[in-house]
């Protein structure tokens, strides 16, 4: 009998899935266990295994296309199954919706040399998609792929296949072109927009929410440096691991949370949790956004081993190789700008926990010591509270501690 294989929810903020790459086609037998497909979620391109075995009957979401989770990914079953009556029954069961009919834009407008005033200039060409009946561009599995990496509308693309098909090669010298408008003296402005990916929109939709439903408050402390500066060099001239400034921040920051434990807590709606655990988030840039890649247990781990950790982590966060795994269950994060010249900045709460950490830079500047101004090295650190589960006192306390641990880094090292 026929089984139906659908999108799968590959991690707790997915609701939409792209299909990278299938590595079976349609009669092609498939066994449990067998890698089916690529699919590309909101923070990685993971391999997906089928769970069922049989006779790949149908492909609903081809290459390159986006699909809602639980959605129908393919139908297995045995040689001369009908499917019809599957895809019917699917599609009796989800509710109508809307379309809206795909808008031609121009591809490559013409700039016309004119005068604006002039009324009967010739109107850029128009290059219009062909669209199936299933209100899709028609297009090649890999050229959808290739439009999808390149973040192209496929809309946009002059087709060349039969039919006017997008083909591979219309996508590889497609140049896309904004709205072009003339000057008086014969300047043109453009622009190019690009489509959403999965990260960016989860990206958007998380952050969003935390802005607007935690209410932040904000605490910076000023931190002396000198001590860590010197800690840091002794350190890489005998360990087989090179430790950053941020490695010495993550762990100042794991063993300051065990010591307050409503900083490493969580807002749940009708209770608060407090973690035993220090699960320490650790923001890294990719293309498209940020990965928060977790080092779990932080507060036990020497300097050596979290950054060890953090390197590998931030390697597959920036090829798109994290697992779940990986990437969940933070209890506190941390956001660094410090070697982008940044001195201060404020961050959005990570959820679900309750504060996130921005890091600045190391700043040369003069310092009052024993009463005297001598050269000094500090360091701004800046920390968003959720003012549902922290107070200002609370959040201080914390930050002093941290402070403590930085200003004198032998503490961490017992």
């Amino acid at each position: 009998m026929a089984e139906v294989v659908r999108m799968p929810k590959l991690s707790d903020t997915m609701t939409e899935g792209v299909v990278a790459e299938w590595h079976k086609k349609v009669g092609d037998h498939v066994d449990s266990g067998d890698l089916l497909a690529e699919i590309e979620t909101d923070k990685a391109t993971m391999e997906f295994e089928s769970f069922q075995e049989g006779k790949l009957l149908y492909i609903g979401v081809e290459s390159g296309q986006t699909a809602p989770v639980d959605s129908i990914l393919a139908i297995l079953g045995e040689d001369g199954e009908d499917v019809n009556a599957i895809l019917e029954e699917e599609k009796n069961a989800t509710p109508a919706v809307e379309t809206v009919p795909v808008q031609a834009s121009a591809p490559e407008p013409k700039v016309e040399t004119a005068p604006a005033s002039t009324t009967n200039a010739p109107q850029p060409q128009v290059a219009v998609p062909v669209v199936a009946s299933n209100g899709r561009v028609k297009a090649s599995p890999l050229a959808r792929k290739m439009a999808e990496e390149k973040g192209f509308d496929l809309a946009q693309i002059p087709g060349s296949g039969d039919g006017g098909r997008v083909v591979k090669a219309d996508v590889q010298h497609f140049v896309p072109v904004g709205t072009a408008l003339v000057s008086a003296v014969g300047m043109t402005e453009s622009y190019n927009e690009v489509p959403v990916s999965q990260m960016r929109k989860t990206i958007a939709r998380r952050l969003g929410e935390s802005k607007f439903s935690a209410p932040h408050f904000y605490l910076t402390i000023e931190i002396d440096m000198d001590n860590a500066m010197a800690a840091r060099k002794a350190v890489n001239n005998v360990a087989d691991v090179k430790v950053s400034f941020n490695d010495f921040v993550i762990k100042a920051s794991a063993m300051a949370l065990k010591k307050h434990p409503v900083v490493n807590s969580a807002w749940l709606g009708d209770k608060i949790r407090f973690n035993d655990h220090v699960h320490v988030g650790v923001a890294v840039a990719v293309d498209e956004g940020l990965l928060v890649p977790v080092v779990r247990f932080a507060d036990t781990k020497s300097l050596s081993q979290i950054s060890k950790e953090v390197k590998e982590l931030a390697g597959k966060a920036r090829d798109k190789k994290l697992q779940p795994s990986e990437w969940e269950g933070n209890t506190f994060s941390i956001s660094n700008l410090g070697m982008f010249g940044i001195e201060e900045f404020t961050a959005i709460i990570n959820p679900p926990d309750s504060c996130i950490m921005a890091v600045g830079g190391i700043i040369e500047k003069p310092v009052v010591k024993n009463g005297q101004v001598v050269p000094g090295n500090v360091m701004k650190v800046t920390m968003s509270c959720d003012h549902r589960t922290v107070d200002g006192a609370s959040g201080a306390a914390f930050l002093n501690t941290f402070k403590g641990y930085l200003e004198n880094p032998i503490t961490m090292m017992a």
